[in-house]
């Protein structure tokens, strides 16, 4: 009551269903308790800002509690509002959403005590559907609309909420920036004619104009942090390489100029959206980046973000079988009869397996499982800790977004990543790779045992022993060159250089991977490669004639029609993505389709 009494401005409060106060004691008969509980939320909310609540779902007890209210409202001059409880959104979800009730608390449709919602009417009502059941009300439902347009909420997209980061005295935010970059410049250009120096400006200008130069320093701020510490970071990843600026700020370690990596690939001043910069850290280590952050940002400011699991095709035929209670052995028959490509759906699989079709066709009982588990497929499943999301907020996380708290302790966001971008939050993906701490751990040994202190920065990336070792397919423990697959794949690439390595791995998956046969004639006999015009031989030249990276298709759309490389990275999100199994993870890309269209 004390947080009530403190919280309740701007607030209206409803009597609630029959578990609230109120209903508890009408139902027992204790009117004069449940005028008092009312007259008490009456004072603290105020008048006009406390309903009395009818429902009716066909329960008896709601009858009784409905006539107390109708009194009380009368004696206590209490407004009536007309309310059904909403699990669902129609009519006809009801049995859908009963599964789902035993799916998430790990029952059976049998079991005789569990939870339900029994009767089918805990639906979104028409208008007409409340009248019919509260004909007696009228003014309370009415209220209900009043209610409505008194509730006002914003909810502001596309500005972004970055915090300030605190420069040493003497700079504003613009100027350090600035600074840092030359002094990066220096010592990774050191031989310049002032070409990449336009290009850096150029680069500068643009995250100055969309407002990120604050973003820059807080990314810079907290790699510098776990350099300094000892903590070992990755070259890279993803777009962000691409920016002559990550590059000097030592946010990424790869030449965006040496792989002709295009800025606008990674921020585009013709499409205004977040900047997106993926860190790999130590896998050990990982967790004093984000302790530093917190420290620094303060607790309240930096909160790690919630993921959902979705009831995904043969999961949720498990699941919906199990709650229906049939035969474990059926259900994982069902299951396996769908097919595992990436994306699929049940609506899919009905016409991609001719088992799993004539299965539905001829047995009534698969029917029934499949249509339920269509009903439910794609609804979240269980929530979680999103493995290395991360929101860093200007004020409080709680006054942009609703946050939740794990039975461990553990504050989450209640929005996704994806939700808490478009309200121009601050997301940051604080990566744990395994990798970099097994590579730590190699240098501190040979270190130890050697006297040899190796700077993985100077280390030859295309030492000829190395390539031909990597060629005979002994690739274990190598980051992504471990499958069997690939092993596979490098015995016949045999790569001369790092971009060979490159290049194979954006081409070895789903879409991409039909090119390999060309490529591989292309690399092993130059005279193969054609080109459909002659501008096209400058950009593919380095990858035997395939379209292998999303870069080259920006280059291709520049050059052949004219386009502005920021319109050209317009034409690129237009492809299809790698959700639909065409983009390569490496921020690059090959298929078909991108093929056609560029």
């Amino acid at each position: 009551m004390e947080v009530l009494e403190t919280y309740h401005e701007g607030i209206i409060a409803l009597s609630a269903c029959l578990a609230g106060e109120v209903p508890r004691y009408l139902a027992r008969g204790l009117y004069e308790e449940a005028k008092k509980a009312a007259v008490k939320y009456r004072d603290i909310f105020g008048e006009n800002n406390y309903f009395l609540e009818l429902q009716d779902h066909g329960i008896p007890a709601q009858r009784t509690v409905n006539q107390g209210l109708v009194r009380m409202s009368q004696e206590l001059n209490i407004p009536l509002v007309a309310t059904n409880d909403s699990h669902y959104t129609f009519k006809e979800d009801a049995v859908p959403h009963d599964l789902l009730l035993c799916i998430q608390t790990g029952k059976k449709v049998t079991d005789e005590n569990r939870m339900r919602y029994e009767g089918g009417q805990y639906y979104l009502k028409s208008e007409e559907e409340m009248a019919a059941v509260f004909p007696y009300a009228r003014e309370a439902l009415e209220n209900t609309h009043r209610i409505a347009e008194r509730c006002n909420v914003e909810i502001e997209f596309g500005v972004t909420k970055l915090p300030k980061y605190d420069v040493p005295e003497g700079y504003d935010a613009w100027s350090y920036l600035n600074k840092l970059c030359e002094d990066g410049f220096a010592e990774r250009y050191p031989e310049d004619d002032g070409s990449l120096r336009e290009r850096l400006h150029y680069e500068l200008d643009v995250i100055h104009s969309m407002g990120y130069v604050d973003y820059f320093l807080i990314v810079w701020d907290f790699i510098h942090f776990a350099k300094s510490h000892g903590i070992m970071v990755g070259p890279g990843r993803g777009s962000a390489a691409g920016s002559i600026v990550a590059y000097c700020l030592a946010i990424t370690d790869i030449d965006p100029v040496k792989y002709q990596l295009i800025f606008e690939r990674f921020l585009n001043p013709e499409r205004v959206s977040m900047p997106d910069i993926d860190v790999d850290f130590c896998f050990e280590r990982r967790q004093e980046v984000i302790d530093y952050v917190v420290e620094k940002y303060g607790k309240d400011r930096v909160v790690q973000i919630v993921t959902f699991g979705t009831l995904a095709a043969k999961g949720v035929v498990r699941d919906v079988g199990r709650v229906l209670d049939l035969p474990y052995a059926k259900c994982d028959a069902i299951a396996k009869m769908i097919p595992g490509d990436l994306g699929m759906t049940l609506e899919k699989a009905l016409k991609a397996s001719p088992d799993l079709r004539n299965a539905y066709n001829e047995d009534e009982e698969v029917k029934y499982l499949i249509d339920m588990s269509m009903r439910l497929e794609g609804l979240p499943r269980h929530s979680s800790m999103h493995a290395a999301g991360v929101v860093i907020s200007r004020e409080s996380v709680d006054e942009y977004v609703p946050l939740s708290k794990a039975a461990d302790g553990t504050i989450t966001t209640q929005f996704t990543m994806t939700t808490l971008e478009e309200l121009g939050l601050l997301k940051m993906d604080f990566l744990g790779l395994r990798t970099l701490t097994v590579i730590q751990n190699a240098v501190d040994q040979v270190k130890k045992n050697r006297g040899v202190a190796i700077d993985l920065k100077a280390i030859d990336y295309n030492d000829k022993a190395v390539l031909e070792s990597i060629g005979t397919g002994k690739n274990d423990g190598v980051f992504q060159l471990e499958s069997g697959g690939m092993k596979s794949f490098m015995k016949e690439l045999k790569p001369e250089n790092l971009e060979d390595i490159i290049a194979g791995i954006s081409l070895y998956r789903p879409g991409p991977m039909d090119f390999i046969p060309k490529y591989l004639k292309g690399k092993n006999d130059k005279s193969s490669i054609t080109y459909d015009c002659p501008q096209l031989e400058a950009i593919l030249k380095p990858t035997y004639g395939c379209i292998v990276y999303q870069e080259q298709v920006m280059q291709i759309v520049r050059d052949l029609a004219g386009y502005t490389w920021g319109r050209s990275d317009l034409v690129r999100r237009a492809c299809p993505r790698k959700r639909e199994r065409s983009w390569s993870g490496s921020g690059r890309t090959s298929s078909t389709e991108t093929r056609r269209r560029a």
